[in-house]
């Protein structure tokens, strides 16, 4: 497979997931393992261009695939602009919830450059935060449209 635009081979057990994988066998701490059931987006990566959580993706299943992290959303040390209009919108608190909200933003915003309010928490639909109230989240990438 290829991760953060790395090639990676990898040795996985059957029942292993692609989020385990990244954690524990990579050393890609960035997506959180919170819920394991696919309902909180803290461990949202890109899987062959669609965001998915990787805790329900066996890793097995991700053989040749191409996977973008939230390691991977920055170039270097150039934050992605989502990454900036978060920080500077006051979109992070604690965190957690964090790297699957960027990893998700970025991916809409890479398909869609002028996404509309609506278009923003359909993406975001999938990602539960307990500390902002979503009002800061949607703030910060809201200020990334074009007006």
């Amino acid at each position: 497979m290829r991760i953060n635009g790395q090639e990676v081979d990898a040795s996985v057990g059957a029942s292993e997931s692609l989020l385990v994988l990244l954690r524990e066998g990579l050393g890609l701490p960035g997506s959180k393992n919170a819920c394991e059931q696919g309902e909180c987006g803290s461990c949202t990566v890109i899987l062959d261009g669609r965001a998915i959580c990787s805790c329900l993706v066996m890793a097995a299943d991700a053989e040749g695939a191409e996977i973008t992290t939230v390691e991977g959303v920055a170039d270097g040390d150039t934050l992605h602009a989502v990454q900036t209009a978060m920080i500077e919108g006051g979109g992070v608190q604690c965190g957690f919830c964090t790297p699957g909200i960027v990893v998700a933003a970025a991916h809409l915003f890479e398909s869609n450059p002028v996404p509309t309010a609506d278009e923003i928490k359909e993406a975001l639909s999938g990602n539960i935060c307990r500390c902002t109230g979503y009002s800061a989240i949607l703030r910060s990438l809201e200020s990334m449209v074009p007006r």
